[in-house]
């Protein structure tokens, strides 16, 4: 079969049958056309390990806007993307190369960039909570670091997801797979507030109070964006002094590192933020170390 008719009806598998989001789907297709790109339209059968290795190296070189190389985190997703194909071409029988033989690039660890206690608090604080923006941005901020949740989770929810007297709700992450999110007292307080504050119809939890586009054409607020949340984060982290980069995903790892250092287990850790695999918590062990050692020190008979 030629690879381009194999690969339309990969992605049509990743959409029906395995219901991907679309934008996974989109990663996919670009990942895949780049082998098109470098090879060809060619039968499923030709593409051998020695056809992988060059490919490899032509990616490698292809380089990015910034860079004149792609990085080995970046050359594994188009690696991924293509054992995920051979592996779906298995399951339908057409001849194909074992996925198994494909090795990934090594990467290095990544680090992890988190928030200590005193940060979180000032942080916390910036917003200007006298007025409607400064109310959603408080229970944005506050909902970030009680929650784990990704900003793409956060902007997609709406004001009737969450049960704020049970403080629970259930989320729809990577992989369109559901999680039980708990949140705190205490960004259940802020969220209220800001609820309380609202006079709009808009069924979307957190909307947008500026800008040109700010309502649709039946007048209601338009939600706020991943992008729009990205920016309020960042600009409350200066305005508190932190010197360090922050983003959504930084109150995420927030989030993750506190559970660890307050004696959650890693599996836990791994529900809680919906990762599909423990080695993507992993990450978190190594900022628990010096927590570890002070166990060690209560807890070991000297």
């Amino acid at each position: 079969m030629k690879f381009n008719k194999a690969k339309t009806d990969f992605l049509e598998y990743l959409e029906i049958e395995q219901n991907r989001s679309q934008r996974t789907i989109a990663n996919y297709d670009h990942y895949l056309t780049r082998l098109m790109d470098f090879a060809g339209d060619i039968n499923v059968a030709d593409i051998d390990p020695e056809l992988i290795r060059r490919w490899r190296l032509w990616l490698n070189r292809l380089g990015t806007n910034t860079n004149d190389e792609l990085s080995s985190l970046t050359l594994n997703y188009h690696l991924i993307a293509l054992r995920s194909f051979l592996k779906f071409c298995a399951k339908r029988d057409i001849e194909a190369m074992d996925a198994a033989k494909i090795e990934l690039a090594k990467t290095h660890r990544k680090q992890v960039t988190f928030l200590n206690e005193d940060e979180i608090e000032s942080l916390l604080n910036q917003p200007d909570t006298n007025t409607t923006i400064g109310l959603r941005d408080r229970a944005i901020l506050e909902l970030l670091f009680a929650s784990g949740l990704r900003v793409s989770e956060l902007v997609n929810l709406d004001r009737g997801h969450i049960n704020l007297k049970r403080r629970e709700f259930m989320v729809r992450g990577k992989g369109q797979k559901d999680r039980l999110v708990f949140i705190s007292p205490q960004a259940v307080m802020w969220l209220e507030n800001y609820l309380d504050k609202r006079t709009d119809n808009s069924k979307a939890l957190f909307i947008r109070y500026s800008g040109n586009k700010k309502v649709d054409l039946s007048g209601n607020f338009y939600r706020l964006t991943a992008r729009s949340v990205q920016r309020l984060v960042a600009r409350y982290a200066l305005l508190a002094g932190i010197t360090k980069h922050v983003s959504p995903h930084t109150m995420r790892h927030s989030f993750g590192t506190d559970l660890l250092m307050n004696g959650a287990d890693l599996r836990t850790v791994q529900v809680m933020l919906g990762h599909s695999n423990i080695s993507t918590t992993q990450i978190y062990t190594h900022i628990t170390d010096p927590h570890l050692k002070a166990s060690y020190d209560k807890y070991h008979h000297k």
